[in-house]
C-alpha cells in the first residue's frame, strides 16, 4: 500500500475501506514495535527502558516480547 493509496482510504465516505485501513496500519504498527525491541534488546536496551520509551510498563513488554 503506497501513501497515496493510504491517504485515499483514510477519506473515504466507506466505513469498511477505512476500517481494512485501521486494521492495515495496526499490523504496520505491530512488525515496527517488534523489531524496535529486538533491536533495543540487541544494543543492550532493559525491559523497562523499552516499556518507557513505549509507554508501558517492563513487565508488559517483557510478557510480549520476553520469549
Amino acid at each position: 500500500m503506497e501513501a497515496g493509496d493510504l491517504s485515499e482510504r483514510v477519506s473515504s465516505n466507506d466505513p469498511a475501506v477505512g476500517l481494512r485501513a485501521v486494521g492495515a496500519l495496526h499490523r504496520l504498527a505491530e512488525q515496527v514495535e517488534a523489531a524496535s525491541v529486538a533491536l533495543a534488546r540487541e544494543n543492550g536496551w532493559t525491559w523497562e527502558q523499552i516499556g518507557d520509551a513505549l509507554g508501558v510498563s517492563r513487565q508488559s513488554v517483557h510478557a510480549k516480547y520476553g520469549k
